[in-house]
């Protein structure tokens, strides 16, 4: 079935998780990236500054628009803060009237205006004069009959604009160990054609996400809480768009409050990514987070509470 003649977006079932993979993506590299290098700061503020240095330093290498996918949840926080005290100025009015600024994951179906939204995160985070001055902003759309068709017209636009400029990611935690990028969940089937997909949820995500988003200074009224335990499925974006970046920058800043992150860690710094294309699928698919691994120009920043 294609579901986008014009983009080439195709969709494919995979043991109940629906895929929308490119038709033009081809095959990995036989060459592997080296070890996985990353840089341990002091504070969450610290790394916070070396993300928005990230954003400007790539901002002065290209002209033009660029486009940013925003990580939601603890990770990005401290950047956020900076970015919103200096969007109330005139300091980086130009580099905010570049911005076509995207969200990477969402949890549907759910209202758009719900606390428990990236979407009302991100406008609590980022302020209202950000959003005022930044070229454009597009969110997973989750308040609609139709999510699958949102989604591909969510990365229609994406590819319109000429694909992903800077993406800034996390690291989930997941059992044994293994970890996620995005929501790209272990098992779900994902391979690196695949561009975004739709993925049953479970009440430990739904759990994890709350919690998260609490400790993060969320307010959540009861209904918006029961509203989102009702939510049926994880919007993502997936290895293809990762993959397809021209930067990403990780920071993991919250080990202290999800320890589970360490043994993530560990494990995606130490695994020893297979030569063979067979045997390299399922290690991705165990554990989704190895995907940074195989991407040219990562900039990690961690704290040392990981470790």
């Amino acid at each position: 079935m294609q579901t986008s003649e014009q983009k080439s977006i195709r969709r494919r079932g995979q043991a109940g998780n629906i895929w929308l993979e490119s038709t033009i993506v081809g095959e990995l590299p036989r060459h592997l990236i080296g070890e996985f290098a990353y840089n341990v700061l002091e504070s969450e503020e610290a790394v916070g500054h070396a993300m928005f240095d990230e954003l400007v330093k790539y901002s002065s290498e290209k002209s033009g628009d660029i486009v940013m996918i925003l990580l939601g949840g603890r990770g990005a926080q401290a950047m956020y803060k900076i970015v919103a005290e200096l969007a109330k100025t005139d300091e980086i009015d130009r580099l905010l009237g570049r911005l076509h600024v995207f969200t990477q994951d969402a949890l549907a179906p759910m209202r758009m205006d719900n606390a428990l939204s990236f979407v009302r995160d991100f406008e609590r985070l980022l302020g209202e004069a950000f959003f005022n001055k930044v070229k454009s902003f597009t969110p997973m759309l989750t308040e609609t009959d139709d999510i699958e068709g949102a989604l591909v017209k969510y990365l229609e636009k994406l590819e319109s604009l000429g694909g992903i400029d800077i993406f800034f990611l996390g690291l989930g935690p997941e059992a044994e160990g293994a970890s996620h990028l995005c929501y790209i969940k272990p098992n779900s089937g994902a391979t690196h054609r695949d561009l975004a997909g739709i993925i049953p949820i479970s009440s430990s995500i739904l759990e994890h996400h709350i919690n998260k988003f609490k400790v993060g200074g969320s307010t959540v009224s009861s209904d918006d809480e029961a509203e989102c335990r009702n939510a049926t499925h994880i919007l993502t974006l997936g290895p293809a768009a990762i993959l397809g970046a021209k930067k990403i920058v990780q920071s993991i800043v919250d080990a202290s409050t999800a320890p589970a992150k360490r043994q993530s860690f560990a494990r995606l710094i130490e695994t020893e990514i297979s030569t063979d294309a067979a045997e390299r699928a399922r290690q991705l698919d165990a554990n989704p987070g190895l995907w940074i691994r195989l991407h040219g120009d990562v900039t990690s920043f961690v704290l040392p509470d990981l470790f």
